[in-house]
């Protein structure tokens, strides 16, 4: 199972692409929209290269775009804009709104391309794409601070745990630090609580059963990201883990659309 759906390398992702659960149909399509994804991704954190040639090349990009994906790589588009141009955030709300950007169109393209129009899927997949989007960030935040001087922590939560950004830039996390990184988890399991009803409003099976793998990549993460530090290496699902989350997943996913809410 390929696992893609942007992030820093390709092969470290959160978002499965084209897995076996995905109808042959469809395929093609979600290659193309990640191809494009991943590189507008790659461009926004490019160290090489100087903003003018960054904003340069997502305007290519952009205007590469076909009619029928502007309305989700549109937004991907201002998401890496604002990469460029945004290093900090000031709180939570503000996180969540880059997350409307740079997260939710993947899963609004999923739903138009599988004809899910409910609103409580669109509700839910907007909750279960910032909370992969924020473990991602978290899962890089070392990197992203050292690298790029981004942090993707609202920035008064360093304050309150009398701990600094620049913290993200040891070798390990201190026990303030440890403390921002766990509220920040908090309130992603909130998020995928959130999303835990997307199996049981979509139509489509085999679209339940990959929500439902998704959900368990998360919780997977933030029980790995409570018991292992970032800093001193980047935390991720093993084999197994990623393994046991598309059985577990996929089998809760199918349980729950058969108990479908109508």
């Amino acid at each position: 199972m390929d696992r893609a759906f942007p992030s820093k390398q390709a092969g470290e992702e959160n978002f499965p692409v084209a897995s076996f659960l995905t109808p042959v149909w469809a395929r093609d399509a979600i290659r193309n929209f990640y191809t494009f994804a991943r590189t507008g991704d790659d461009i926004a954190d490019d160290p090489t290269l100087k903003r003018e040639e960054k904003l340069a090349r997502l305007d290519a990009l952009s205007a590469s775009l076909s009619p029928e994906r502007q309305q989700f790589g549109g937004d991907l588009i201002k998401a890496f804009v604002q990469d460029v141009y945004k290093k900090r955030y000031s709180n939570w709300d503000e996180l969540l709104a880059y997350c409307a950007l740079s997260a939710a169109p993947v899963g609004h393209f999923f739903l138009d391309l599988y004809g899910e129009h409910d609103w409580r899927a669109k509700h839910a997949v907007d909750a279960l794409c910032a909370a992969l989007q924020i473990l991602n960030h978290l899962q890089d935040c070392g990197d992203d601070y050292k690298t790029l001087d981004r942090v993707y922590i609202p920035e008064p939560w360093f304050t309150d745990e009398c701990v600094s950004v620049a913290d993200l830039g040891g070798d390990r996390s201190t026990p303030g630090l440890k403390k921002v990184i766990d509220r920040v988890l908090i309130d992603v399991e909130a998020l995928l609580d959130d999303a835990m009803i997307l199996p049981r409003v979509v139509k489509g099976r085999r679209l339940a059963m990959e929500a439902g793998v998704f959900v368990a990549v998360g919780r997977g993460l933030v029980w790995m990201l409570m018991r292992k530090d970032p800093l001193s290496r980047r935390v991720a699902l093993s084999r197994v883990g990623f393994g046991l989350a598309v059985v577990f997943g996929g089998l809760w996913g199918l349980i729950a659309n058969c108990r479908k809410i109508q």
